[in-house]
């Protein structure tokens, strides 16, 4: 006997449907429900991703959108390990650089998608006054002070709380920095909210507040590659940057304190052009920097509001990246010390140029540039920084 269900007819007939056919309709309709942007839902999961060396569990976390864009996140360092999005054709591709091992990301990350702080980039010799006192820093990159010191925020395991709705999804870092580390004083508490939206961005925003007056310059340090990790250089991508200076440095990548006109020089990004073009240039803050290694001092409307600094393309898979900011400063750097010794989560060597930051921030050492925009937090204001990655496709 064939199982199935009675229904009258408008002619009083009858109409019997197999409930094997039905069950059929049903799944396809729940499986168009299931992928249609329209009905999907964002999502977040959470895995164990090890163990640092002193015993601490880090975790991963895997935010997807209704698009199927998605983005893994560590609890060390806040580390972004892979970030997947479409090309012209709908494929999706890992387009920043890191490891597969959470060994490697301690022992010998170049900050590969991590969070930075207390202060982003240099302090010149390690020091800074501040309300009459000197403090003196880790020096760790020469003689000068880069990105937190020996041990900073890319190098601790942060506190995480899901946040999740359905058109966005997002993972919210938290981390106590107390008086005295690393140099800085106060205690600064830190709060950082990853968002990946419906329409494929990437929404990173900062909150600090400390008990002692301090400096704070965080920032994000993903290397990008729009051709999909491990593709090779990135000198055929364009490059647009709002900015007409430039902030020169010296011989130790410090800023001499001079905001520079762009025009006429390789730092011209005013209008699109390819990263390429001016990196073998021969100019002499090119040579300093083995390539680009310099913070623009981006034009700007209001000092406050979210506006756009850049926009990167790769003509080979059709794959944009806007990058909007609150900061007053864009670090770009072209993965100059890449040098073929490290062995990549796309399982190549990554060598010189195969990736690249856009670091919106505060301008390097700015502690000791009275004329930089300030980069003092006082007890009783709160920190706030908004920068946003958003992906498109031609």
């Amino acid at each position: 006997m064939k199982l199935g269900y009675y229904s009258p007819s408008r002619r009083g007939g009858a109409i019997f449907v197999s409930l094997k056919k039905l069950s059929t309709v049903l799944a396809i309709l729940m499986f168009l429900l299931a992928t249609s942007p329209t009905f999907a839902k964002a999502s977040i999961t959470k895995t164990v991703y090890g163990k640092t060396g002193d015993g601490k569990e880090v975790n991963e976390y895997t935010l997807t959108n209704s698009n199927g864009a998605e983005v893994k996140i560590i609890t060390y360092g806040g580390i972004i390990t892979s970030l997947r999005v479409p090309d012209r054709n709908g494929n999706l591709d890992n387009i920043v650089l890191g490891f597969n091992k959470l060994v490697d990301y301690e022992t010998k990350n170049p900050y590969f998608g991590a969070l930075i702080g207390r202060y982003g980039n240099r302090i010149a010799n390690a020091k800074f006054a501040l309300d009459g006192k000197d403090y003196t820093l880790a020096a760790n990159n020469g003689s000068n002070s880069l990105h937190g010191g020996n041990k900073g925020f890319d190098k601790v395991v942060w506190e995480a709380k899901e946040v999740s709705g359905d058109a966005n999804v997002g993972l919210e870092l938290s981390y106590l920095s107390s008086d005295g580390e690393e140099g800085y004083p106060g205690n600064l508490t830190v709060k950082v909210v990853y968002t990946l939206t419906a329409d494929n961005a990437i929404k990173i925003d900062y909150t600090a507040a400390t008990d002692k007056a301090t400096v704070v310059n965080l920032t994000h340090h993903s290397y990008f590659n729009l051709g999909g990790n491990g593709s090779g250089p990135i000198y055929n991508e364009v490059l647009q940057v709002n900015a007409d200076k430039y902030t020169p440095v010296d011989a130790t990548l410090i800023p001499t304190g001079e905001l520079a006109d762009v025009t006429g020089t390789p730092f011209d990004f005013r209008n699109p052009k390819t990263i390429g073009s001016g990196i073998r240039s021969g100019d002499e803050q090119v040579v300093l920097g083995r390539g680009y290694d310099h913070n623009f001092v981006l034009n700007r409307a209001d000092k406050t509001a979210l506006e756009k600094a850049a926009y990167l393309y790769d003509p080979a898979t059709g794959r944009g990246m806007e990058v909007w900011t609150t900061e007053p400063g864009l670090q770009f750097y072209t993965g100059n010390f890449l040098d073929g010794t490290l062995v990549g989560s796309s399982g190549g060597m990554y060598r010189q140029g195969e990736g690249l930051c856009l670091e919106t921030q505060h301008f390097p050492d700015s502690p000791n540039h009275s004329a930089f925009p300030s980069t003092e937090l006082k007890p009783g204001d709160t920190y706030q920084s908004t920068t946003i990655y958003k992906f498109v496709v031609d």
